[in-house]
């Protein structure tokens, strides 16, 4: 029987807080991975996944305290069949085995990849380092390594910088500079959670054909079991520092045992129907211990925060009464709050010494938004969803077009008129983490843009309605006082959603506000969100690149490509009988598990 590539034995990582105190994050993880194969660690936001990855080459702050085993089989660093137990190798020795033999990827190319630096620079420097090339030498093989990526032109992106190329090319020059040593092994660390459909799939299939060229293993970080069995050979499913289940992806997919593993497969939402409110994963372990999926439940969730700091929260017990709360009747005929007649937005860019080029980013888009209704927009990056949706509150100035709200064209209101108006339509961004001032409490977060629009008598007024509002996205009162750093990243978006409800809006456009979540608390928000709607009547504006959140939440869907509608129909129609190729090819993309991928 041959021995695995790697091994990890016993590890337990806990950080030092200050005052004797340690935030245990990993309890005793096991697993192998052996060579030529595909493992996938999958579990929720703050599972000790990640910390479980970043352990087998130290990358972790220096408050971390590890231990265990972490045993390398056979690397060249060590000499041939020789064993190296990675928690005890000193940096000098761990930094030849980075990038040469164990290499990483990560989830946001953008904060990896040096802005100052081009391609051809950050590519070169491992081929440099580790393998003693030339400065020619390199650049010849780092030019072969982009195109060996699916980069066009490579000779060319040589010189291009990371801003000057999409999500999906920065995530390929990721991968380029992982592989440019030809490592053994390959930790993939969300690689492809911020990016639409069909370049998830690129990025998967590209990942799947090296591996076999190259002949390397891949240790795979997701929490989406969906994605994960499209490729992985084996599971290792986590949940508070703990494995609670492991085994080959055939059997955790068609005979999982542990509840959470079952919870983890059903929670996400579904391309071919789902029930009115979707269950999150306390839900479902509470039904298998045959508890009640309330107070118990969150009592249970309650025990392990995803932060040492993080106020307790409601969000359970939320979610879970609302998965069993009948879906209130949309009202066909009711009345249209807003109405997007041939919108366009054209951006100028320089070419040449004195020329520039007119890029149209949205062409003529219509629709019309009823009360209590919400209108999915998909698309791949690029398409002008975003920037559609930015343009009709006037954060893009239009090139042409109206946007009629309660009979008034937004698009040509004065300065005094829009800011009375902005009120009633509000939005969510796609980041939490970068939609709230860390220096603002979340109180304040809340009671500033009351103020600001006269809404309350006064302070105490104000402070009164934002706890109150606080309540009702599901967080207690203790959150009132804390500081966005203090909270996971489903109670910032919570927080994000109750801002926007201090001003009462009639319209919320919420821009990819669930992509960056597991599924978890992705489901616990989009619960939520249908509870505002039909508790408010709010209507929505739903943008994201994800199908099956946007079969679960819409009532129309709008198609968009390069800036135009290419298809627009309720949400049934368009995701069970597409007419344009286009969307077709966006529904192909859609990870669907392992029987799919085995079929």
């Amino acid at each position: 029987m041959s021995l695995p590539l790697l091994s990890i034995q016993d590890l337990k990582v806990g950080f030092r807080m200050g005052h004797g105190v340690v935030a245990e994050a990993v309890q005793g993880v096991s697993f192998d991975i052996a060579a030529n194969s595909t493992l996938a660690l999958v579990g929720e936001s703050g599972s000790g996944k990640s910390v479980t990855a970043m352990s087998v080459l130290n990358l972790l702050p220096e408050n971390a305290q590890r231990s265990g085993r972490i045993v390398w089989q056979g690397g060249e660093s060590a000499g041939a069949g020789a064993a190296q137990d990675l928690l005890q190798l000193p940096v000098s020795q761990l930094q030849r085995l980075r990038g040469r033999e164990i290499a990483c990827v990560f989830q946001d190319p953008m904060s990896s990849l040096n802005p100052v630096f081009d391609v051809g620079r950050q590519l070169c420097e491992p081929l440099m380092k580790h393998l003693g090339l030339s400065r020619g030498a390199a650049l010849k093989r780092a030019e072969a390594l982009l195109g060996e990526v699916g980069i066009p032109e490579p000779k060319r992106r040589l010189a291009s910088y990371p801003h000057e190329m999409s999500g999906g090319q920065q995530q390929r020059v990721m991968i380029a500079m992982a592989l440019a040593c030809e490592p053994k092994l390959l930790i993939a660390d969300e690689p492809t959670t911020a990016l639409d459909v069909t370049i998830q799939r690129q990025i998967l299939e590209l990942l799947a054909r090296l591996k076999r060229e190259h002949r390397m293993s891949v240790l795979f970080i997701s929490h989406d079991l969906a994605l994960v069995g499209e490729i992985a050979d084996h599971v290792v499913v986590m949940r508070n520092g703990i494995v609670r289940e492991q085994g080959p992806a055939v059997r955790i997919f068609s005979r999982p045992q542990d509840d959470y593993t079952k919870a983890l497969l059903a929670c996400r939402p579904s391309l071919s129907g789902n029930a009115a409110r979707l269950m999150v994963i306390d839900d479902h372990m509470a039904a298998a211990r045959g508890e009640r999926a309330g107070s118990d439940a969150a009592a249970a969730a309650g025990s392990a925060p995803s932060a040492p700091s993080a106020p307790s929260a409601r969000s359970t017990p939320v979610a879970a009464s609302s998965s069993s709360r009948p879906a209130k009747p949309k009202d066909p005929n009711a009345p249209v709050v807003l109405e997007v007649r041939s919108l366009a937005k054209s951006f100028w860019l320089k070419e040449g010494l004195f020329g520039k080029r007119e890029f149209k980013a949205v062409q003529g888009v219509n629709f019309a938004l009823r009360r209590g209704h919400t209108l999915g927009v998909v698309g791949e990056s690029g398409s002008g969803k975003t920037t559609m949706g930015l343009t009709l509150l006037r954060l893009h100035e239009p090139t042409r077009g109206e946007v009629i709200f309660d009979g008034r064209n937004l698009l040509t209101l004065g300065d005094r008129e829009r800011q009375a108006m902005r009120r009633r339509i509000q939005i969510v961004f796609q980041n939490p983490y970068a939609s709230l001032n860390p220096r603002f409490t979340i109180g304040q977060t809340l009671v500033e843009p009351m103020a600001i629009h006269g809404i309350g008598a006064d302070t105490p007024e104000r402070e009164q309605r934002a706890r109150a509002l606080l309540e009702k996205v599901g967080l207690d009162g203790r959150a009132f006082g804390k500081y966005p750093h203090e909270f996971s990243g489903g109670q910032r978006q919570r927080v994000a959603i109750a801002r926007c409800l201090t001003l009462e809006p009639e319209v919320l456009v919420l821009d990819e506000a669930v992509s960056a979540l597991d599924v978890s608390v992705q489901a616990q928000v989009l619960n939520l969100l249908k509870d505002l709607q039909d508790d408010l009547g709010l209507a929505y504006v739903f943008i994201s690149h994800d199908l099956a959140v946007v079969r679960f939440i819409s009532d129309e869907v709008l198609v968009m490509k390069d800036g135009v509608v290419v298809e627009q129909a309720s949400a049934e129609q368009i995701l069970a009988a597409p007419r344009e190729e286009y969307t077709k090819r966006l529904l192909a993309a859609v990870p669907r598990g392992y029987r799919a991928a085995a079929a």
